[in-house]
């Protein structure tokens, strides 16, 4: 994901093939743009300051984005990406005695890899939503996404630990977004000081929502 350290690019005849360096470079770039929109905020970002904030120069910058949305929104789907993987790995650390224990691990590993890559969940959660519809429509399609994800894996492994499924895709829904909303305040406010405060908060949303639509 994007936000690791910048590593630089051989040169000469130990320079590697150029898709290799056309993907370091791809990689460079979105490392640097998410240090430069989680510091500048997306509409004071600019093509220029992400190419230096890379060590590259402009043209660069255009070999691989026509802009800079399409650069957040490359950072977003690979934001994106990287939080599904991590759900994806917890879950598979299982078997779990209860379901509670299993909406645990999913909790943990969300909230530990937005804390493991801030600058990224900064652009993912926060500078997103001022970088136009079409970062908006992407975000509400992830979102839309990640609420079905919620509510299939709820429908599928809930009933084996006879736990509740949510009594529609619109309360799946709404529980990410009451998620996003919690963790966008504390990446913006810093409230609470630190983000796995969040994690019994969470897990009263989702397991209250799953006890009310468990209720006749």
């Amino acid at each position: 994901m994007a936000g690791q350290p910048i590593v630089p690019v051989p040169r000469g005849r130990h320079a590697p093939p150029l898709e290799v360096r056309l993907s370091v470079q791809r990689h460079r770039l979105l490392s640097a743009a998410s240090a430069v929109f989680a510091r500048e905020g997306y509409a004071a970002a600019s093509a220029e300051a992400i190419s230096r904030e890379a060590g590259m120069s402009k043209a660069t910058f255009y070999e691989h984005f026509a802009n800079k949305e399409e650069c957040i929104l490359a950072l977003f789907d690979e934001a994106a990406t990287e939080v599904g993987r991590e759900m994806a790995t917890a879950e598979s650390v299982g078997p779990f005695a209860s379901y509670e224990e299993r909406v645990s691990a999913n909790v943990r590993a969300f909230l530990r890899t937005l804390a493991a890559y801030p600058d990224s969940a900064q652009t993912l959660l926060v500078e997103i939503i001022g970088a136009g519809p079409r970062a908006m429509e992407r975000r509400d399609a992830i979102m839309e996404s990640f609420a079905e994800s919620l509510y299939r894996d709820n429908a599928r492994a809930a009933p084996a630990y006879g736990a509740p499924v949510f009594a529609s895709r619109d309360d799946a829904f709404g529980v990410v977004g009451a998620i996003v909303e919690l963790v966008s305040r504390h990446l913006r406010t810093g409230r609470p000081a630190l983000l796995d405060e969040l994690e019994p908060v969470i897990e009263r949303l989702l397991l209250g929502a799953l006890e009310r639509a468990g209720r006749p």
